[in-house]
């Protein structure tokens, strides 16, 4: 149901392409790890994904299960709240280990929230949380990393400057790429299976980036 919106609602807002390493759509079960840039690019991922027929159970923080609509659409689709630094947050791992399990695709974000930049530039991920890594681990899914790349030419920034990101945005119609990198397992150990995923994720949204010339992928990312 999420993933239909979005369909419907993202080509109204920019001109989405999508590519892939592989070819094809991530086996079921699979982990897709993605770059956190915009309050846009959930949508301009679900878009993307289901032109490969892929509608994945979502990992995203509680508070929006309270958002009218929006709530309702993540209930409706089984997606998964995360209750941040409370001892709630554990129990989300469990609930999407058990996604991957029934051969459900589980959406993930490593960074866990929004950069704090207010230009509309493209940046690398930030760093990751750890929840990516143990998700990977307790369940043995492959992850597969994907990037994106254009969000936030949709809306980013202060909030005056969402609101006019949002408005003006079907008018001007921005490119937004998404790329999804080749599956992978993670290793032992939770702080080595992060700066991989880190670095298959920064390739991937680097990989976007390039589609859409953004000068930022060229750059060195320590």
């Amino acid at each position: 149901m999420l993933s239909n919106v979005a369909a419907a609602v993202i080509p109204c807002l920019g001109r989405l392409t999508v590519t892939s390493d592989h070819g094809s759509a991530p086996a079921p079960g699979s982990i897709i790890v993605a770059n956190h840039t915009s309050l846009a690019d959930p949508g301009v991922v679900l878009a993307a994904l289901l032109r490969l027929d892929v509608e994945p159970v979502v990992l995203a923080t509680a508070g929006l299960w309270r958002i009218p609509v929006l709530g309702r659409l993540l209930e409706r689709g089984g997606h998964v709240p995360v209750h941040r630094n409370t001892h709630r947050a554990a129990g989300a791992l469990g609930t999407a280990a058990a996604a991957l399990g029934a051969g459900r695709h589980v959406l993930i974000y490593g960074e866990g929230r929004l950069p704090l930049r207010r230009d509309a530039a493209e940046a690398p991920p930030e760093n990751f949380r750890s929840g990516l890594a143990r998700l990977a681990h307790v369940s043995g899914a492959p992850v597969v990393p994907l990037g994106q790349a254009g969000a936030r030419r949709v809306t980013s920034g202060s909030g005056a400057k969402q609101i006019a990101g949002f408005l003006t945005t079907p008018a001007r119609r921005p490119r937004l790429h998404v790329h999804l990198g080749s599956p992978l397992h993670l290793p032992p150990g939770v702080e080595a299976a992060t700066a991989i995923a880190r670095e298959a994720v920064t390739t991937a949204w680097r990989t976007a980036a390039r589609h859409l010339g953004e000068p930022a992928a060229e750059l060195a990312v320590r």
